[in-house]
């Protein structure tokens, strides 16, 4: 008898489908995250910098870069000078950019 792999997925996926919210959850955050990362590339940015630059509320720049911060995404820099917030990059992970 032969069994076909992935059936149990399959199955599951017929009988509970994603609810549309968590698709919709997961299609902002990766807009945001995409948005983020190309602000960062321009250079380092602390968060009311970049809620600026991207038309967002802190909180939401907040909790979308700890949460890029928790995956690897980017890394805290230098403070600034009021030391009131840290400045934010692209985490390097050790390559030689040039």
């Amino acid at each position: 008898m032969e069994v076909e792999k992935g059936k149990t997925a399959k199955y599951l996926k017929t009988k509970r489908p994603v609810p549309k919210e968590v698709t919709e959850q997961l299609k902002h955050f990766t807009k945001t995250k995409k948005l983020l990362l190309n602000a960062l590339k321009e250079g380092d940015k602390t968060v009311p910098q970049l809620a600026e630059a991207l038309n967002l509320p802190k909180d939401e720049v907040m909790f979308q870069l700890m949460s890029l911060l928790k995956y690897g995404f980017v890394e805290t820099g230098e403070i600034d000078d009021m030391d009131e917030y840290y400045y934010y990059k692209i985490k390097s992970n050790g390559k030689d950019k040039s």
